[in-house]
C-alpha cells in the first residue's frame, strides 16, 4: 500500500462569507503579494466532521468532542433519584477522567447565586454545574462514551460512586475515524493522544480578491409610511468570491494503525472524507448567499515520495493580467502544468495519479475514491 494520499481541489465560491475573522470579515490571507480569501482547516474539518454526510457514511465510529460530558452525566444521575450532592461528586470524578476540571463555584459564590431572583432554577444549576465540566475539549471516541455510559448504569444500579480500578475509560484505539483522521490531544493523559493521519491546508483562492461590503436594510411589514419612511433596521455585512485550491494530505498507514488494522473502517473514512471535501463547506452566512457548491476540479495522487503541495501555481494570481477568460480553466491547467514541471525536474512525485475534471465532464467522484482506497 502507498503511503500517502494527496488531493488537490479547486471549487468556486460566488460571493460568499464561509469563514470570519473576530470582525465577521471573510479571512484573508496574503499570497503572492496579493490578498487572497482564506478558509481555515479547523474550520473546513470541523465542517465535515459534523455533516450529515460524514456522519451516515461512518455510523457508530464518529465521536463527540466537547468538555460537557460531566454535566450530561450529572442529568442521567439526577434523572433516576440521585441526590444533587452524590450526582455532582460521581460525575466529577467521571468527567476527570478525561481531563482537568474547572473550579467549583466558592461557598459564597453559591450563596450569591442561590440568592439571585433574577435567574431561573435551570441557569443557576447550569452555573453550578461548571464544576463537572473540564477545561479543555476532549475527543470521544465511541468506544469511551460506550464504557462511560456503561459505568453510570453500574453506579445508579448499586447507589455507590466509581470505584479507581472502574475510572480506567480511556482507550488508546476509540474506533473514531474522526479521530483517527483529525487526531486528538488531552492535556492530562498525553499517552491516549493520537497523531493526526490527515494534514489540511487551508483553503486560498487563486485569484486576486477584494473584501466588499454589502449595506442592507429591512423594512417593518406593520409600518404603513405616513409617519416614518425610514427602514426598520440598516445593517453591513461583508463577502467576497473566487476559486479557491485546497490541498490535504492523508498517511494511509497511520490511518490504519489509528483503526488499529481495521482495512474497511480505513476505506469509509478516506471515501467519506473526499466526498465531504468536495461537496461540504463551512456554513457562515449560508442563509444571506447561499454559497453551496461542489469542486470542480480533484486531483489524487498516491506514492510513498514525500508529499508536496501545488499551490505554487498560485503565486501569481490567475487573471492578474486579464489575459486568462476563464479562470477556473486556469486554474485547473496551471495546477496540471505544475505538477507536470515538479515531475520533470525531481522525478515522478506520486506511484498512480487520477483527476475528476467537472468542467470538461471528465472522470468521477467515484474514480477519486477507488483511487484513494485500492
Amino acid at each position: 500500500m502507498d503511503t500517502f494520499l494527496q488531493l488537490h481541489l479547486l471549487t468556486s465560491y460566488p460571493p460568499s462569507n464561509l469563514n470570519r475573522d473576530d470582525l465577521g470579515r471573510p479571512k484573508t490571507a496574503l499570497m503572492g503579494g496579493a490578498t487572497r480569501l482564506r478558509i481555515s482547516s479547523q474550520s473546513l474539518k470541523r465542517a465535515w466532521r459534523t455533516s450529515e454526510l460524514f456522519e451516515t457514511a461512518l455510523k457508530g465510529h464518529v465521536g463527540t468532542r466537547t468538555k460537557e460530558m460531566g454535566v450530561k452525566i450529572y442529568r442521567k444521575f439526577s434523572e433516576q433519584g440521585i441526590s444533587h450532592k452524590k450526582a455532582l461528586e460521581w460525575a466529577g470524578a467521571i468527567a476527570e477522567v478525561f481531563g482537568k476540571r474547572k473550579k467549583a463555584l466558592t461557598p459564597a459564590e453559591k450563596k450569591k447565586l442561590k440568592d439571585d431572583e433574577n435567574l431561573t432554577t435551570e441557569k443557576k444549576l447550569r452555573k453550578e454545574l461548571v464544576e463537572v465540566e473540564i477545561e479543555q475539549l476532549a475527543h470521544f471516541g465511541p468506544a469511551e462514551e460506550q464504557a462511560v455510559w456503561a459505568l453510570v448504569d453500574t453506579v445508579i444500579a448499586r447507589q455507590a460512586g466509581p470505584e479507581k480500578e472502574e475510572l480506567d475509560l480511556l482507550r488508546a484505539k476509540s474506533g473514531a475515524a474522526d479521530i483517527a483522521l483529525f487526531g486528538r490531544m488531552l492535556a492530562s493523559h498525553p499517552s491516549f493522544n493520537m497523531e493526526a493521519a490527515a494534514q489540511v491546508a487551508h483553503a486560498v483562492t487563486v485569484n486576486k480578491v477584494a473584501v466588499e461590503d454589502d449595506f442592507f436594510t429591512a423594512v417593518d411589514d406593520l409600518n404603513n409610511g405616513e409617519e416614518d419612511m425610514g427602514a426598520g433596521h440598516m445593517g453591513e455585512t461583508e463577502f467576497g468570491s473566487g476559486v479557491f485550491y485546497l490541498y490535504i494530505c492523508i498517511d494511509r498507514r497511520l490511518l490504519l494503525e489509528n483503526l488499529d488494522g481495521d482495512q474497511e473502517l480505513a476505506n469509509k473514512a478516506l471515501a467519506a472524507l473526499i466526498e465531504c471535501a468536495v461537496k461540504v463547506a463551512p456554513g457562515g452566512k449560508q442563509n444571506s448567499f447561499a454559497s453551496r457548491a461542489y469542486a470542480s476540479f480533484i486531483a489524487c495522487e498516491t506514492g510513498n515520495q514525500q508529499p508536496r503541495s501545488l499551490s505554487v501555481a498560485f503565486l501569481e494570481p490567475v487573471n492578474e493580467k486579464g489575459k486568462e477568460k476563464n479562470m477556473l480553466a486556469a486554474a485547473i491547467q496551471r495546477l496540471q502544468e505544475t505538477r507536470t514541471n515538479m515531475d520533470r525536474v525531481y522525478g515522478p512525485c506520486s506511484a498512480t495519479y487520477c483527476e475528476m475534471n467537472a468542467h470538461t465532464r471528465e472522470g468521477s467522484l467515484q474514480d477519486m475514491i477507488q483511487c484513494a482506497t485500492e
